[in-house]
């Protein structure tokens, strides 16, 4: 191997780590205010929201309410399911299954 794809590979995993290390290393140090601590909690949520939503509610690049969006359909029995029983694996499971039984459909 060229010494210049393996510097170009180490200074991408520098790259790539610093941003995650740097905070975690700086934060450990320091107190965060409460109110700061309190907003951070809600970032997973944000996220997975941002990432969730899209994809049950778009169908073809289209908005979609439909009975056709088997996505979707899949998703709300599932949210009452993760809600009631707080169980992820049945949650993943009964979705993969509702979702292969509305495929079929």
């Amino acid at each position: 191997m060229k010494k210049e794809i393996l510097f170009i590979i180490i200074g991408m995993s520098i790259v790539t780590q610093l941003p995650r290390i740097i905070p975690l290393v700086v934060l450990t140090r320091i107190n965060l205010p409460p109110l700061l601590v309190r907003w951070l909690k809600h970032i997973p949520v944000a996220v997975l929201s941002a990432l969730l939503f899209p994809s049950l509610l778009l169908t073809n690049g289209s908005f979609s309410l439909s009975l056709d969006n088997t996505a979707l359909l899949a998703a709300i029995p599932c949210m009452v399911l993760a809600a009631k029983t707080k169980n992820l694996f049945l949650t993943v499971f009964t979705g993969i299954i509702i979702s292969a039984l509305l495929q079929l459909l």
